[in-house]
């Protein structure tokens, strides 16, 4: 079996410099943050912001960024491929592919997808873990650019291992779990910690079982309604349009109005 690459996090070494996202902006070429939709916040997840700090209560930050699901349900959700998950592990995007149905965004257990609204044609954005680095043999910019060691890249089982390693070191350190281990299937985006993680939408009853047989339940029945639908919506298309060319029809027929004759002389006001 091929090494399956993946992302290891430790948030106790993290001090949320943000050097990870200054690196992932460059080598996206993303641009400044600026308010979305009204919204005050720049630093959630955006099209410009593909990884971000996330605050806890107490002052922790943890990175934040999609989690390349060993299954995930987006790829299963999207209706025309434009979600991959490619035989090296990244989930990748397609925008000539896309339809902009966005049931990758709903379909996410973990939040991570975003539309950019901003653009006159909008597309999904999300990290794609610098798919064409990998590709070069270079590592993610974000874990290229950690100057601590919190985040590292490498094979997902060697990451495992080092983990469960230093939670075994030191026990009372460390909440005794590797998170995405086995989560909705695993990802390749893994977290220790000292805090419990489940404002990263792990939370501590999450299933182990993979999504995408769940989502393909529901999605089976969308291409008959698709048919339906679109059968419904060609029907309207096509009484309106004869109507309106009825009606354009009796327009170009219907008899020019004679022009009222000029008043006469006679007709007009005389002189006193």
């Amino acid at each position: 079996m091929s090494p399956t690459p993946a992302i290891l996090t430790d948030t106790t070494l993290c001090t949320s410099c943000e050097e990870c996202v200054a690196a992932c902006k460059a080598a996206n070429g993303l641009g400044a943050d600026v308010p979305r939709r009204g919204k005050a916040r720049i630093d959630d997840l955006s099209p410009t912001r593909y990884t971000t700090m996330v605050r806890r209560e107490g002052g922790r930050f943890v990175r934040r960024l999609c989690r390349h699901c060993l299954e995930p349900a987006c790829v299963s959700a999207c209706l025309v491929g434009a979600l991959q998950k490619t035989p090296e592990g990244p989930v990748i995007y397609d925008p000539s592919r896309c339809m902009g149905c966005r049931y990758c965004l709903t379909s996410c257990p973990f939040g991570i997808p975003r539309y950019d609204w901003e653009q006159p044609v909008p597309f999904v954005r999300k990290c794609t873990m610098c798919y064409e680095r990998q590709k070069r043999g270079e590592p993610p910019a974000c874990t290229a650019a950690c100057p601590y060691g919190a985040t590292i890249f490498g094979d997902r089982d060697e990451l495992l291992h080092l983990a469960r390693q230093r939670i075994q070191a030191e026990p009372g350190k460390y909440v005794d779990a590797v998170l995405g281990e086995s989560e909705l299937g695993g990802t390749s985006v893994l977290y220790i910690s000292d805090v419990p993680l489940d404002f990263l939408a792990f939370a501590p009853d999450l299933d182990d079982r993979p999504l995408p047989a769940l989502t393909w339940a529901a999605l089976s029945k969308v291409p008959p309604l698709v048919v339906g639908v679109t059968g419904l919506m060609a029907g309207l298309w096509w009484i309106t349009g004869r109507r309106n060319a009825l009606a354009a029809e009796a327009s170009r027929r219907r008899p020019e109005p004679t022009p009222a004759a000029a008043p006469g002389p006679e007709e007009g006001g005389r002189c006193k």
